[in-house]
């Protein structure tokens, strides 16, 4: 069926992650698979995929695992696999920007506003950038607060933490929960 979407659940240092693709590419990646991952991944399937079930193959996310565990090993730096976006032409634009910051670099919400040419749409920046189907291939972890913050993150900041400590950048940064308890 070529809108089939296999998916295969990894393990991970940050928990389990379960991984889909379609024929061309990787197009998701999901944390908390052990709280209904499967239903979840379903209804974004049916919602991206007009209906299409996803079905087990880890055989079509081989490659993709394989990165990543290279990337928790501290082996690879940049990921070289097909991906397949599927959003706005907003969120597309967005999400092609958080994928050009070099590992073991940050850029804040205003920065990739700018870089898109939207400079006024930080907001809709976070909307997008809270949306990534991808993430850690598109880094959005490596996106922060204007101010250093580390600022949401869909898998939760403890694991935006580990990636960026995993990539070496410099932990100083203090979360907004931190600065909330200082006021």
């Amino acid at each position: 069926m070529a809108n089939e979407l296999g998916y295969t659940i990894m393990d991970s240092p940050i928990g389990p992650l379960l991984l889909a693709s379609t024929e061309e590419g990787l197009c998701h990646i999901q944390f908390e698979v052990e709280q209904d991952g499967i239903a979840q991944l379903t209804r974004w399937c049916k919602k991206t995929f007009l209906g299409v079930s996803p079905v087990r193959d880890d055989e079509r996310n081989a490659t993709a695992k394989k990165q990543l565990e290279e990337y928790f090993a501290g082996e690879r730096k940049v990921f070289d696999l097909p991906i397949v976006l599927y959003g706005t032409p907003f969120q597309k634009a967005v999400w092609n920007a958080l994928a050009d910051i070099p590992y073991g670099e940050t850029r804040s919400y205003k920065d990739i506003a700018l870089a898109i040419g939207a400079a006024k749409a930080v907001r809709a920046i976070g909307g997008a950038n809270n949306r990534n189907p991808i993430p850690i291939i598109i880094p959005c972890h490596r996106v922060i607060g204007s101010n250093g913050a580390l600022v949401g993150y869909g898998g939760g900041l403890p694991i935006k933490e580990h990636l960026l400590a995993l990539e070496g950048v410099p932990l100083h940064i203090q979360t907004t929960l931190d600065q909330a308890i200082r006021f």
